[in-house]
C-alpha cells in the first residue's frame, strides 16, 4: 500500500491541490483538486512524476471513481503571459476548487506559496505530492489531463513534438521553434529569450 500520509488534520475535510506544466514553453498550466475518502489507498498513489504513464492512467481512473469530489482547472498560455506563471498556477488551482461539489475545510497545496482562496484555510507543503495522498491524487489528475491535452494539440501542431515532450523545453522543441516559429499555444513570455543552436548541416 501507499506510504503517504492520509491527512494533515484528521478533523478537517481536506482537498489536495497540485498543478502540472509550470515549466513548459507551450500549453496551459493545469491544476487539480481532490478530496479523497480516508480509506482510499493504492500502492501506486504517489507523486505523478514517479509513475509510468500507464500507472498514472490507471490511477486517474481509480481516483475519479473513488474520490469524494475532484475537479480540474487551467489557465491558458495567454493568461500566463498576462499575469505570470505563478499567478496563473494559483488561478488554475482556484478554478479547480471552484468546481468541487463538496466544500473543503482545509486546502493542502503542493509548493511553498499560494493565493488565499476565499475564506478557506490552506497550508503549503513543499513536495507535498510525495507526502500526502490527496495532493498525490491531484498531481496525477493534473498531469494526465495536461498530457492528454498536449497530445491532442500535437495533431494540429505536429512540428513541435508535443506528443512526447508535452510542451517542455527539449532541444527538439526549441529547434522546432527556431525553424517554424511559435504556435498560438506558445507562451510568449517564456519564448522571447530562446535561441536554440541548430544542429550542424541545418
Amino acid at each position: 500500500m501507499s506510504s503517504l500520509l492520509t491527512f494533515y488534520n484528521e478533523n478537517r475535510l481536506e482537498a489536495g491541490c497540485d498543478e502540472a506544466g509550470r515549466g513548459c514553453l507551450a500549453g496551459p498550466v493545469v491544476a487539480a483538486s481532490v478530496i479523497l475518502p480516508k480509506d482510499f489507498d493504492h500502492k501506486w498513489l504517489n507523486d505523478s512524476k514517479k509513475l509510468r504513464p500507464d500507472q498514472r492512467e490507471e490511477m486517474r481512473i481509480l481516483i475519479e471513481k473513488n474520490a469524494v469530489t475532484w475537479a480540474v482547472g487551467m489557465a491558458s498560455a495567454e493568461e500566463i503571459d498576462q499575469i505570470n506563471i505563478l499567478q496563473a498556477s494559483f488561478l488554475a488551482m482556484h478554478r479547480a476548487i471552484d468546481q468541487l461539489w463538496v466544500k473543503p475545510e482545509l486546502l493542502l497545496i503542493d509548493g511553498n506559496r499560494f493565493r488565499k482562496y476565499h475564506q478557506i484555510e490552506h497550508v503549503c507543503i513543499v513536495s507535498g505530492d510525495a507526502l500526502y495522498r490527496s495532493i498525490a491524487a491531484a498531481s496525477i489528475l493534473a498531469k494526465t489531463y495536461r498530457d492528454k491535452l498536449m497530445t491532442d494539440l500535437n495533431f494540429d501542431f505536429p512540428d513541435y513534438g508535443w506528443i512526447s515532450n508535452k510542451g517542455y523545453p527539449t532541444f527538439y522543441h526549441k529547434t522546432a521553434i527556431a525553424r517554424v516559429g511559435l504556435s498560438p499555444h506558445h507562451r510568449l513570455t517564456f519564448n522571447s529569450a530562446i535561441q536554440p543552436k541548430l544542429p550542424l548541416g541545418e
